[in-house]
C-alpha cells in the first residue's frame, strides 16, 4: 500500500499531468485544421452512419454510460475533499486538452478494427500492437520481429491493467456509490443493491454488445436531463455567490497549496507538480472523462461508420458535455452548499448528496438517489463490455470457437459482477489507489502510442 501511495504520488502528480499536457497541447496545436472548422465537423457528425455495427451515436451513448457516473459525482467530490477547490481548475484544464486525445484515439481505435466473431470490433490493444508491425523495408526483419514482440506485450500489459480498473472502478467503486446513498438515505440495505446491479448487469450483458448499448442509449440522455435540471436549479439557490466560488477554483488552482511562492524556481516547479489540486484535478478528471487512458475507443470503435473523423469529433462533445458541463455542475454545488466551511467527513458519494439536499430539500436527495442508480446501472453495464473485450484479447486462443467465446465472455461478466457485489460493502482506499495505478499505466502506454502514431491521426481526413 505504501509504495503504491508512492509510486501513485510520483505518476499522478507529476509525471501524467505533464504527459498529459504535452501530448494535450501537442495534438491541439496539430489538430488545428478541426477546431477552427467547428460547422464542418458538425456537418459530418451528423452524417448517417455506413457499416456494421451500432450507430454512430448509441456508440457515443455507451461511451458516455462508461463515464457519467463516479467520476461526475463521487469523483469532484474526492477531488475537492483532497485537492480543495483548485482541483477542479486543473480538471478543467486536463479536460480540455483531453478533447484531442479522445478524438486521437478514437480515430486509431475505427482505422485499426478487426474482424472477430464475424463483426468488426476495435480497441486500444489492436493498434498499440499495430504500431509496431511496420517495418522500413523487408530487410529489416529481426527488427520487425523484436517490434512486434513489444507491441504485443504492451497490448497484454495494458489489457491486464483495463481488466483491473475495470474490476475495481467499473465495479467496485461505482456500486459503492450507488449503495451508500440508498443505504444512508433510505435505508435499503447495501447488499440489496449490490444483488440487483449484479443480476441486471449479468442478463444485459449475456444478450450481448448490441443489448448493452441499446440500454446505455435510453438512459444516458434520461438521466442527463435529470442530473442538470437538478443541478441548475440547486445553482439558481445560490446565484449570487457564484463569481465568488469561480474565483475561489481559479485561485487556489494556480497556489502551492496554500504555501508561500517564495522559492527557487526549480523548488517552486517541482511543489507546483506535486501539489495537491494538480494532482487529485488531474486523477479525477481522468477518472471522469477517460480521454487519453484508452478505455472508451472500445465503445466508439463498435459504431457503423467509414468515417473516423466525424466519431472523434463525437468523442470530444463527449468530454465536453462529462466534464466541462456535468463535473462543473457538481464542483458548483459542492462549492456553494459549503462555502465558507470544510467539507463533512462522509464518503464523497454522500456529500454531494448533502450539498444537493442543503440547497434544495430531502427530496433533492431522493431525486439524486433515483439518478445515482441509473449512472450508475449505465456504468457498470458499459465496464462489464470493456471488462469481456479485456478478457477476450488475454485469451485469444480460445475465442476462435463459438462455444468457448462465450464461455470465456460469460465467466469474466460472471468475476465482473462478482466484483460488483463486493463493492455493496464499501469501496476503501487501497482500492482507489489501485484504481489510479491501473488508469495512470494505461494512460501512459496510450500517450506514448498516439505520440507513434501521430502522422496517421494527422493525416486522417
Amino acid at each position: 500500500m505504501e509504495y503504491l501511495e508512492i509510486w501513485n504520488t510520483w505518476v499522478s502528480g507529476g509525471v501524467l499531468p505533464l504527459a498529459l499536457a504535452a501530448v494535450g497541447g501537442y495534438f491541439t496545436v496539430r489538430m488545428r485544421r478541426v477546431w477552427l472548422h467547428p460547422i464542418a465537423l458538425l456537418r459530418r457528425m451528423l452524417r448517417r452512419g455506413r457499416g456494421e455495427g451500432i450507430s454512430p451515436m448509441r456508440a457515443m451513448s455507451l461511451s458516455l454510460a462508461g463515464v457519467l457516473g463516479v467520476g461526475n459525482l463521487v469523483g469532484v467530490a474526492s477531488a475537492i475533499s483532497y485537492g480543495g477547490a483548485g482541483a477542479i481548475f486543473w480538471m478543467w484544464v486536463s479536460a480540455t486538452l483531453a478533447m484531442f486525445l479522445k478524438y486521437a484515439e478514437i480515430v486509431l481505435a475505427l482505422r485499426h478494427r478487426r474482424r472477430r466473431g464475424g463483426s468488426l470490433e476495435g480497441c486500444a490493444m489492436y493498434y498499440i500492437e499495430d504500431s509496431f508491425t511496420s517495418s522500413p523495408s523487408p530487410s529489416h526483419k529481426r527488427r520487425r520481429e523484436a517490434g512486434v514482440s513489444v507491441g504485443r506485450a504492451l497490448a497484454l500489459g495494458f489489457a491486464v491493467l483495463l481488466l483491473i480498473d475495470a474490476f475495481c472502478m467499473g465495479g467496485i467503486i461505482q456500486v459503492e456509490a450507488v449503495s451508500s446513498a440508498f443505504s444512508e438515505r433510505l435505508g435499503i440495505p447495501r447488499v440489496w443493491i449490490g444483488g440487483l446491479l449484479a443480476g441486471l448487469v449479468f442478463v444485459v450483458g449475456m444478450r450481448g454488445d448490441r443489448s448493452v448499448a441499446s440500454l446505455a442509449q435510453r438512459l444516458v440522455p434520461i438521466m442527463t436531463l435529470g442530473f442538470c435540471v437538478l443541478s441548475v436549479a440547486a445553482i439558481v439557490c445560490r446565484a449570487e455567490m457564484v463569481p465568488s466560488v469561480l474565483q475561489q477554483i481559479v485561485r487556489q488552482g494556480l497556489t502551492l497549496d496554500g504555501e508561500s511562492a517564495g522559492r527557487g524556481v526549480l523548488g517552486g516547479v517541482g511543489a507546483f507538480l506535486m501539489s495537491r489540486s494538480l494532482r487529485y484535478g488531474t486523477m479525477r478528471g481522468l477518472l471522469s472523462n477517460e480521454a487519453g487512458c484508452g478505455s472508451s475507443p472500445m465503445a466508439h470503435a463498435d459504431a457503423a461508420t467509414d468515417d473516423p473523423v466525424a466519431q472523434g469529433g463525437m468523442g470530444m462533445l463527449e468530454v465536453f458535455v462529462d466534464t466541462h458541463l456535468l463535473c462543473s455542475m457538481t464542483a458548483l454545488v459542492i462549492l456553494l452548499a459549503f462555502s465558507g466551511e470544510s467539507l463533512p467527513d462522509l464518503s464523497p458519494m454522500m456529500v454531494t448528496v448533502t450539498a444537493f439536499e442543503r440547497l434544495l430539500g430531502r427530496g433533492a436527495g431522493i431525486f439524486l438517489c433515483a439518478a445515482v442508480l441509473c449512472f450508475g446501472l449505465a456504468t457498470v453495464l458499459c465496464w462489464s463490455h470493456y471488462a469481456q473485450r479485456a478478457g477476450a484479447y488475454l485469451l485469444p486462443a480460445v475465442g476462435k470457437a463459438r462455444y468457448f467465446s462465450r464461455l470465456r465472455d460469460g465467466v469474466f461478466l460472471f468475476l465482473y459482477c462478482a466484483f460488483v457485489c463486493v463493492g455493496a460493502f464499501g469501496a476503501p482506499e487501497m482500492v482507489w489507489q489501485i484504481s489510479d495505478f491501473a488508469i495512470g499505466g494505461m494512460t501512459l502506454i496510450n500517450l506514448g502510442i498516439l505520440l507513434r502514431c501521430r502522422r496517421e491521426i494527422i493525416a486522417a481526413r
